[in-house]
């Protein structure tokens, strides 16, 4: 069984849901310390400008060490706030206005939302089923996972009968330090290997890593064909590691 494991982020981009395509469970990792100002609480949309940022705003004053399923969102005005630009931006894109009335009832619903983690879960699960993504997730919160960081990873895995993890390539840096625990446990480790696709967009050029709503909007029913079309096949940890150590050389300044 694979398993794929990531925090639950606001609106994510479409690598994230590529991941969950290609796994046999996906993990919302929730109990997790939340960091402020990160793509937990917020991301990008197409404007005519360039990407631009919708953000939850979060109860954070006092609060420096919580936990993601902790999280309390501050105002419920965000929610009108990010309706509105999603109308302004993509009102004209071919699938827009479908796709945002069901996202405006979901972000305006009653009562507002109060926790970020479940607006998050609650967003992830919409959009992931309006790719025709039918993988079960599964939120590190209702696990107890064993241990900090990486092993809390393998805890899950465990838990969950994983016998391959399939690792976001960001993770990269500390994870291939700590594969002796994944291996301690016979569980091999992959990286996800993703390349951003192109496809119709308003406001050209094209540019890529917005939010998965922007390839709803404008390629509908097409949008899982072409998310697909950017997976590669996993990349092995000696891979990521020769690719890590040779930007590493190449950003040492040589003396001439």
């Amino acid at each position: 069984m694979k398993i794929g494991i990531m925090q639950p982020t606001y609106l994510p981009w479409i690598g994230y849901f590529d991941m969950m395509d290609q796994v046999d469970t996906f993990v919302l990792l929730d109990h997790v310390q939340f960091s402020k100002q990160s793509w937990q609480q917020r991301n990008r949309i197409k404007t005519p400008h360039g990407l631009e940022w919708l953000t939850v705003p979060v109860e954070v004053k006092g609060k420096s060490r919580q936990s993601i399923v902790d999280v309390r969102v501050q105002t419920a005005q965000f929610a009108k706030k990010h309706v509105h630009a999603l109308e302004m931006h993509y009102a004209r894109a071919a699938f827009g206005a479908a796709v945002i009335r069901e996202l405006a009832g979901l972000l305006l619903r009653e009562p507002p939302w109060e926790s970020l983690a479940e607006l998050n879960v609650a967003l992830i699960g919409w959009i992931s089923r309006s790719l025709g993504i039918v993988t079960p997730v599964v939120r590190s919160s209702t696990l107890a996972p064993r241990g900090e960081r990486t092993e809390a990873l393998v805890s899950i895995c465990e838990q969950l009968g994983g016998t391959h993890y399939l690792s976001a390539l960001g993770s990269a840096e500390y994870l291939l330090g700590d594969l002796h625990f994944f291996e301690a446990r016979g569980i091999p480790v992959t990286f996800h290997h993703y390349v951003h696709p192109k496809y119709t967009q308003l406001y050209p050029p094209f540019v890529p890593y917005a939010s998965a709503i922007d390839l709803l909007c404008n390629e509908g029913p097409g949008a899982l064909a072409v998310l697909r079309s950017g997976r590669r096949p996993d990349l092995s940890p000696a891979a990521v590691r020769q690719t890590l150590e040779t930007r590493e050389a190449a950003s040492v300044d040589h003396p001439v």
